[in-house]
């Protein structure tokens, strides 16, 4: 019942300080980072969660590939990642009336999955914006799991990668699920895990894709273990 009401309160928190925060991001451009950092900090607050950190994100990657459980994914990214991340969003989200401006306001990047003609302008847009200095980010499932097991990869991680030469952290998230479930509206404070793992270059290997798959269930279901036995 507690993490029910946790869960409601949340929601209509969120809907409150990401109205403000599109505001802020229109009228404050050039601080739009520093202000989805000081959002995404707060949430953690919020929801009392504490994150993990396992590895070291790569200062060369240019693209980061993360398996997908809840909308915590992105603000716990959004409050540790040493760059500007721009997300790879549906276009569904960006076409939502207000809302969608979370997709505008800090240039992310929308996908049409209907449309085939959309990883063209993915791909140069995602161009656009490495030359700024950002780092793409991308959830190669496409929709979120169950948080225990990795969908397969929809190809346009691959597309993007291969086409723009980029060098690729596949990146493990762990338990968010956990933390905010949005289908059932419960959160709960507690831990998560963000494990970055070893950066892939795709030229060195034409089956790179397939076996990060496997390499993330991997480390997915050792973490995983780790939760049960430990915590």
């Amino acid at each position: 019942m507690l993490a029910r009401i946790k869960g409601l309160l949340l929601i209509v928190e969120f809907v409150v300080t990401i109205l403000i925060m599109i505001v802020l991001m229109y009228s404050f451009e050039k601080s739009n980072h520093k202000l989805r950092i000081a959002w995404a900090k707060m949430q953690s607050f919020i929801m009392g969660y504490k994150v993990i950190i396992k590895g070291t994100p790569d200062p060369e990657a240019k693209l980061l590939l993360l398996n997908h459980q809840s909308v915590v994914d992105i603000i716990a990214m959004e409050g540790i990642y040493p760059k500007n991340i721009c997300w790879v969003a549906k276009q569904e989200i960006k076409n939502i009336p207000l809302f969608g401006h979370i997709i505008t306001a800090p240039k992310m990047v929308a996908i049409d999955r209907k449309d085939k003609r959309s990883i063209i302008k993915i791909i140069k847009m995602s161009k656009e914006r490495i030359a700024e200095g950002r780092v793409m980010a991308i959830f190669p499932e496409g929709t979120r799991s169950d948080g225990k097991h990795i969908l397969e990869f929809q190809p346009g991680g691959k597309i993007l990668a291969e086409k723009l030469k980029l060098k690729v952290q596949p990146i493990v998230i762990v338990n968010t699920n956990n933390i905010f479930d949005s289908k059932k509206l419960l959160a709960r404070s507690g831990e998560l895990s963000i494990i970055y793992l070893d950066t892939i270059d795709p030229k060195d290997d034409e089956n790179w894709y397939e076996k990060t798959k496997i390499d993330m269930q991997r480390t997915l279901e050792n973490e995983l273990a780790n939760y049960t036995s430990h915590r």
